[in-house]
Formats: C-alpha cells, structure tokens, sequence
C-alpha cells in the first residue's frame, strides 16, 4: 500500500516530533500494510516552510534510520504545498517537490476555510506547466462542503484529489464522513491517503478505509484508488473517472399563511 500525505518526517512540522516517534509511526505504518510513503511536511502555508533541498536531506537520513531499526519501509521526499501567491515563483526557484520525480503530480493543499479567487487561474497556471494539481483533503475544505460545484469544477478542470482515510472514518465528524462517501460515489475521489501526523487522533487507518471502500462500492473501486496512488507517485498518466456532480439535498421550503 502506498501512502502519499503523510507528516512522518520528524522535527519539521505539526506531525513527528523526532526521530523515535517518526519510527513509532513507520511501524504502524507496515503494521497497516503500508510498504511507501511521500513524506509531505507543510511548505508555504504561513507557518512553515520546508525546502526542497532541506527535504531532500532530511528524507535521506530517514530512510537510513528505518534501514537501521530494520522497518521495511521506504520513504520519498514530497511536500504539501500551500496554495499561495507566491506558488509559480516558488516552482520556478526549484523549492517544490512534487509527488513523482517528473514534476508531474503536485500534492496543493487549500486554505480550510475557503477556496481563493485565484485559485481558478493558478490551476490553470500550474496546467500550463504540464503540472497537475492533486487537492488534498476537499473534504475537510468549508467552502467545497457548503459548494460542492467548486470540487466538480476542478475535477472537470483535471485536477486529481486525495481524500483522507480519517475522515471516511468519521474522525473528523459525521459530517466530513457523510461528504467522503459522497464524494467517492460521485466519482471525484482519485486516492486515499493517511495525512497521518502522530498515533493517536491523526493516525494512519488506510488499512479500514479500503475494507470500509471495498464494503461500500466494490473491490473494483479499491482497486482503481491503490492503482492511482501507484501512477501517481510513478509519475505516469491517470485517467479521469466517470465523476457527476454531488446530489446535495434540497431543504424543504415552508409557506405559512
């Protein structure tokens, strides 16, 4: 299984906070079943930025300290990358990593509570670039939960998702877990991912997540998300799904005389 969000690297975010804890989370990682992971510490979100090459160093002497506590995982360097004004010029400076070595997949996260207004041209921007956007977590996003069309519009657009293995499992509330199945049954989820950031709360649970998928829509639809993950990190081309729009409820309107 591959893991592509994950904050396991240690010392450099919210998520691991040194090495033994990192190696703590690397052993429920292959305890789940997970064989690869993209480390994806936050970079450019206002509170902290990991660059590149400091990734790239950092990665290297994890994956030695897995080798030497004999954890058979690997680990590649990745980044979540915040959606900000100053992205293309970072991508442009060489400070991005991306989730292949092709500088293909670009793992982009939104701001929580909302979807920018440039967000549209900066995904076109990226595009142009031959770069295709992955938006992590949607489903946690206030403004696609309250606007479900901005999601379908990026989709359409090409953009690919990521949705997390918690929040199908009701960790972030009923709500979020409700809006997870929705948006896998409207075709818009490409992969799961752990986003995994400790063993507690925000642990990895990829493993129940694909027998919850497989319950609810089929070994095929587990299937195409694993395979995903794996062209994703291969940098080799995904194709669209068959996506709708998200039948959202209409409120019932009373009239009173």
């Amino acid at each position: 299984m591959i893991d592509l969000h994950c904050h396991i690297l240690p010392g450099v975010d919210d998520g691991a906070k040194n090495t033994p804890f990192a190696l703590d989370m690397a052993r429920e990682a292959v305890r789940e079943g997970i064989t690869h992971i993209l480390v994806t510490p936050h970079h450019l979100d206002g509170e902290y930025v990991n660059h590149k090459q400091d990734v790239l160093t950092q990665t290297a002497a994890f994956q030695t300290a897995l080798a030497t506590a004999n954890i058979p995982l690997t680990v590649f360097p990745g980044q979540e990358v915040h959606l900000n004004g100053n992205l293309l010029q970072a991508i442009a400076s060489g400070d991005v990593l991306f989730a292949d070595t092709g500088n293909r997949y670009l793992m982009l996260e939104f701001p929580h509570q909302a979807v920018p207004a440039y967000a549209q041209q900066m995904i076109f921007d990226l595009q142009s670039q031959g770069i295709v956007p992955v938006i992590v977590h949607p489903e946690r996003n206030v403004a696609i939960q309250q606007d479900p069309q901005l999601l379908y519009d990026f989709v359409s657009a090409g953009c690919l998702t990521q949705l997390t293995a918690s929040s199908y499992l009701g960790v972030f509330g009923e709500h979020v877990e409700t809006f997870t199945q929705q948006i896998i049954d409207a075709g818009m989820g490409y992969i799961f991912a752990s986003d995994a950031h400790n063993l507690k709360g925000r642990n990895f649970r990829m493993d129940r997540a694909f027998a919850k998928l497989t319950q609810h829509n089929g070994q095929a639809a587990a299937d195409l998300m694993a395979q995903h993950a794996k062209q994703i990190i291969n940098g080799e081309p995904v194709a669209p799904n068959d996506f709708q729009m998200i039948q959202t409820k209409k409120k019932k309107r009373f009239f009173f005389f």
